[in-house]
């Protein structure tokens, strides 16, 4: 049976991140992808040039015609942007048996727009970390949401991780990216452990998105009901991937899109390795 998964997002219209970016990686991670509407943005691989917010009852309304009719296996939250619809996708789900959810805070875009309202990080802790199985903050997101200096260390971003267990969330993946150096770290952390899932840097440009690639691939895994710390290895797996193939794609002159498809698309270059 196909696991389904259901992503609760913005919509990014160069296809790069928010919803555009679940529905591919969702697909490419082979379960079969849904999607809620959180707000539409006008943006490319340059930035974003503004955002519309839905209606946090419309939000609502969506989730629930999900749920009245379909089964759903495995939960992704990313942009959520202000404090009502942070409480309206809280209240659509802690009814529901939604099995494992992941929330990416996404609170900054990659040309740096604030993506996430000031009142909105108090609910979304206060509301969505308590529901969540998996939260996947970046270092300056694991910060904010903490209150704290960015991690710089590996020692500093376990620390983080198990801070931010305790707001609620069952585990936390701390994303390395930001750190100094050749490797691109992450970390799980549990209650009980932590766990480092290791990676090459690759110097690119084109990494739009790979926030929002991660988590649903997470999901997809999580919903096909693969343990924890083997989901997170193949949604890095996956992303690094996506990463690597990258400029196969000619797509914008900014901060371009991973390659979700990149081990589906037969290409030249691939053809003659």
């Amino acid at each position: 049976m196909i696991a389904n998964v259901l992503s609760i997002a913005g919509s990014d219209p160069s296809g790069g991140a928010g919803i555009q970016a679940d529905l591919k990686t969702i697909s490419a991670n082979g379960a079969y992808a849904m999607a809620a509407l959180t707000a539409l943005t006008a943006q490319n691989t340059q930035g974003v040039a503004g955002i519309h917010l839905v209606p946090p009852r419309f939000v609502q309304d969506q989730i629930a015609a999900v749920f009245e009719d379909i089964r759903v296996d495995a939960v992704k939250i990313g942009m959520i942007a202000t404090a009502d619809i942070a409480d309206a996708i809280a209240g659509a789900l802690e009814t529901r048996e939604a099995g494992p959810i992941v929330l990416d805070p996404v609170m900054i875009a990659k040309g740096g727009a604030t993506l996430l309202h000031d009142d909105a990080v108090a609910a979304l802790c206060n509301r969505l970390l308590p529901l969540a199985t998996v939260l996947t903050p970046n270092l300056p997101e694991a910060a904010h949401l903490l209150d704290t200096p960015v991690a710089r260390t590996r020692d500093e971003m376990a620390a983080q991780g198990r801070a931010l267990c305790a707001l609620g969330p069952q585990a936390v993946v701390m994303k390395g990216g930001h750190l100094q150096g050749d490797d691109s770290p992450d970390c799980l952390v549990t209650a009980q452990d932590a766990q480092w899932f290791e990676a090459k840097r690759k110097a690119t440009p084109n990494t739009h998105g790979t926030g929002c690639t991660l988590s649903s691939a997470l999901a997809a895994h999580l919903a096909k009901g693969v343990p924890l710390a083997q989901a997170v290895a193949a949604a890095k797996t996956y992303v690094a991937a996506a990463i690597a193939h990258a400029d196969e794609l000619s797509v914008g002159s900014g901060h371009g899109p991973t390659h979700h498809f990149a081990t589906l698309y037969p290409t030249s270059k691939r053809s003659a390795e």
